[in-house]
């Protein structure tokens, strides 16, 4: 669930570059709105290539402390933009299964690779997304 369709060969364009499909494809994954946690909460993300621990620093500015994968070896402040599936839609302040994660980090854009797993850290949390 929540994994996007393959492009198809015989479109100028993959079926996320439209407004219509990119909006269907985040209503049918599984996800995570940053404006759902309070601060100091972690998730873990888990992408293709990565594992990231992510602490909620302001949930309105979109600030976070992400630790993870080969440009955050150590603890980082980033700018949390949101999820997409390439191009130019994003989801704002949201991580969703099958999303690559989109970040801002010391003046440079990062894009992940996509998410399969994201998991809140604590307890008394709700289950694991996939």
């Amino acid at each position: 669930m929540g994994t996007p369709r393959e492009p198809d060969a015989t479109l100028p364009f993959t079926a996320a570059q439209t407004l219509d499909s990119f909006a269907a494809e985040a209503a049918l994954a599984s996800g995570l709105a940053l404006a759902d946690l309070s601060p100091i909460d972690q998730i873990e993300v888990r992408t293709r290539n990565t594992h990231y621990r992510i602490t909620l620093l302001a949930a309105h500015e979109s600030r976070v402390l992400v630790h993870g994968g080969a440009f955050f070896p150590v603890p980082g402040e980033a700018h949390f933009s949101g999820s997409t599936l390439g191009g130019s839609l994003l989801k704002l302040g949201w991580i969703g299964c099958g999303f690559c994660m989109e970040l801002h980090h010391e003046g440079r854009r990062i894009v992940t690779t996509r998410v399969r797993e994201i998991r809140r850290v604590g307890k008394d949390v709700p289950p694991t997304l996939h």
